[in-house]
C-alpha cells in the first residue's frame, strides 16, 4: 500500500535535471526512469527500506511511497527537491555562465538527507572509470541489496550497515572492486551512524567530518555532500575532467589544474558547485584528444 502526497514548486522546476544527479549509470538498481515521465528511487531511509515514485503533473509534483521508510521519504520530499535551495543569490559572472543561467531556470540541488547513500557509490568511483563504478554499484546491490519495497520490479534497496560489512573479500572482486576501495567502504559502514549525521552540519563541520575515514579525501567527500546536502559551495577538487572542462569553457585554454580551477571559481564563492553545474550545462568542452581509458577488469588480477 502506498502514501502519497504533492509539491508545487515555487518557480521554474526541471525534474528530470534535478533528480538526474542521484542515478549511478543507466542500469543502477535503485534509480530508474519510466517511459511515463517517472523517476523511481529505492533507497533506505532512518525508517527503513522505502522506494519513491515522483512525476510531474501540470504545475505540481506528485509522489508516492512504499515501504517502512515511505513517510519519511514524503516529510523530506520539498528538501530532497530542491525546495531549500535558493539560487536567487547567485550571480553570473561570465558570459557563458550567464547563458547557461538563462537557459536552465529550473535548475535546483537536490538534497536527500542520506550520506551513506551517495558515499558508498562515490567511493566505488574513485580512481576508476564510471563504467567500472557503475558496474560495481550494479552488481553488488543486485547480489546484496534487498528488493524495493512496492510495485518497482527489479529495483534494490542498497544493504544496511551491517550487510555491506558482511560481503566476502571474493564478492568484492568479483564485483571489480580493489581492496582499497572496499576497504574505505568498511570503515565507512562501521562508523555510519556518525558519518550520517554530516547531512545536519554545514559544508566544513560535514567534509571534515567524513574525512576522518582513510580513504575519504576531499573529492568523495564533495561528491557526497553535494547529494546528501546540497551544498551549492561544494566544488569537486582531485577531478581528472572537471578542471580541464571549467578551465577550457572560461578561457579557452587547456590543462587546467585545480588550483587553476579554484582561482577561475573564486568569483562564485559560495556557490562554486552551482557554477561547475551550470558550466557542464553548457555543453562546452574541450575537443578530446585521447581514447577513453579502458576498463579494467580486477577479476583476472
Amino acid at each position: 500500500m502506498s502514501v502519497s502526497r504533492t509539491w508545487t514548486p515555487s518557480g521554474p522546476y526541471d525534474l528530470a535535471r534535478n533528480l538526474c544527479v542521484l542515478q549511478r549509470g543507466p542500469g543502477d538498481p535503485a534509480f530508474r526512469v519510466g517511459g511515463d515521465g517517472t523517476f523511481w528511487r529505492a533507497t533506505r531511509t532512518p525508517e527503513g527500506p522505502g522506494t519513491l515514485r515522483v512525476a510531474r503533473r501540470g504545475g505540481e509534483i506528485e509522489a508516492h511511497a512504499w515501504g517502512p521508510g515511505a513517510a519519511w521519504l514524503l516529510d523530506g520530499l520539498p528538501s530532497m527537491l530542491g525546495a531549500h535551495d535558493d539560487p536567487s543569490g547567485f550571480t553570473p559572472r561570465h558570459r557563458l555562465v550567464h547563458e547557461a543561467h538563462r537557459r536552465n531556470p529550473g535548475l535546483r540541488l537536490i538534497r536527500t538527507g542520506l550520506v551513506l547513500e551517495s558515499l558508498i557509490p562515490s567511493i566505488l568511483e574513485q580512481k576508476v572509470t564510471s563504467d567500472e563504478a557503475y558496474r560495481a554499484w550494479r552488481l553488488l546491490l543486485q547480489r546484496h541489496g534487498e528488493p524495493a519495497p512496492g510495485p518497482a520490479e527489479r529495483m534494490r534497496v542498497m544493504p544496511d550497515p551491517r550487510a555491506w560489512s558482511l560481503i566476502p573479500s571474493w564478492e568484492w572482486h568479483k564485483a571489480g572492486v580493489d581492496s582499497k576501495r572496499s576497504a574505505t567502504i568498511l570503515r565507512a559502514v562501521r562508523a555510519a551512524r556518525r558519518l550520517e549525521e554530516a547531512a545536519a552540519m554545514d559544508l566544513a563541520a560535514a567534509s571534515a567530518r567524513l574525512q576522518l575515514i582513510p580513504g575519504i579525501g576531499p573529492w568523495t567527500a564533495a561528491e557526497t555532500l553535494q547529494r546528501s546536502n546540497g551544498t551549492p559551495d561544494a566544488i569537486t577538487v582531485g577531478d581528472l575532467h572537471l578542471p580541464r572542462i571549467v578551465g577550457y569553457a572560461l578561457t579557452g585554454q587547456r590543462g587546467t589544474d585545480d588550483a587553476a580551477m579554484l582561482e577561475l571559481l573564486a568569483p562564485y564563492a559560495g556557490q562554486r558547485h552551482r557554477a561547475a553545474r551550470l558550466i557542464l550545462l553548457s555543453g562546452r568542452t574541450p575537443p578530446r584528444r585521447a581514447p577513453r581509458f579502458a576498463v579494467r577488469d580486477f577479476r583476472a588480477m
